[in-house]
């Protein structure tokens, strides 16, 4: 999941500069265009807990890697068993539209996920598919709320209402690290304008310069279910092959 980033505003008016607060759409475009490595490996853990407090852990081998206008991802599941060898690849492109796969060896077939399937849930998590990818700016109208000190992060409120009236959530909130710009929170709302979920950033660290969300949790309010992503092992800016992205890799896995 990149969460968020800024840009100061200056207004010329009548020769004399003004400065003002960015607009919710600078903000965005700046946590947008955050820099990233140009590859990155990682282990990856998820955790899934119910309302009981049962969990589930799934352990997962994520590569990613810039292309110019396309970041491309591959993630293998490692653990536990009944999911082994499962491999979900996602490629977003600068526009702001996304192609996913994702291979089931059960069935030893690769599916193509259609728009139609964005809402759907990855692989039992909290997470949908549309979640896991990159939104562009331009898919929503975004209005700066305010500023909020919070945990000690001095941050933006950010409001997107979706330009797509049939998007799953009727907007977003998300509470932006000023000079990071990075997401340190941020709430889903349903179709009914409920608090559907909450993201939240635990801890992320930095790599060659680069800023890395190593720890996030998402909340189900209305489920009372959640799913922590955290990774570790993490090498950025390594030597991955162009290939590893591709549908044969997808069946192939690791070796």
């Amino acid at each position: 999941m990149k969460i968020m980033k800024h840009i100061s505003t200056i207004l010329i008016l009548g020769g004399t500069l003004f400065a003002q607060h960015p607009s919710g759409l600078e903000i965005t475009q700046k946590v947008y265009n955050r820099p990233v490595s140009k590859t990155m490996e990682a282990k990856l853990s998820m955790t899934l807990e119910n309302s009981r407090g049962d969990q589930r852990v799934r352990e997962i081998n994520q590569f990613t890697k810039e292309f110019g206008t396309v970041e491309k991802k591959l993630m293998v599941f490692l653990k536990p068993n009944d999911v082994k060898n499962t491999t979900f690849m996602n490629w977003s492109f600068e526009d702001g539209s996304e192609d996913q796969w994702i291979y089931l060896p059960a069935l030893k077939k690769i599916k193509r996920i259609s728009s139609d399937s964005d809402s759907d849930y990855f692989m039992g998590s909290d997470f949908t598919y549309d979640d896991l990818g990159d939104r562009h700016p331009k898919e929503d109208t975004h209005t700066l709320l305010g500023e909020e000190i919070i945990d000690g992060h001095d941050c933006y409120i950010v409001e997107s209402i979706p330009v797509d009236e049939e998007y799953m959530y009727s907007k977003t909130v998300t509470w932006i690290i000023k000079n990071k710009w990075i997401g340190y929170k941020k709430e889903f709302y349903d179709e009914d304008e409920d608090l559907l979920k909450r993201l939240s950033l635990v801890q992320y660290d930095e790599y060659d310069s680069v800023i890395v969300l190593t720890e996030v949790k998402m909340n189900n309010i209305q489920t009372d279910h959640s799913t922590i992503m955290k990774l570790t092992e993490v090498e950025v800016n390594k030597a991955i092959a162009d290939n590893m992205f591709t549908e044969r890799m997808m069946k192939r896995g690791l070796r």
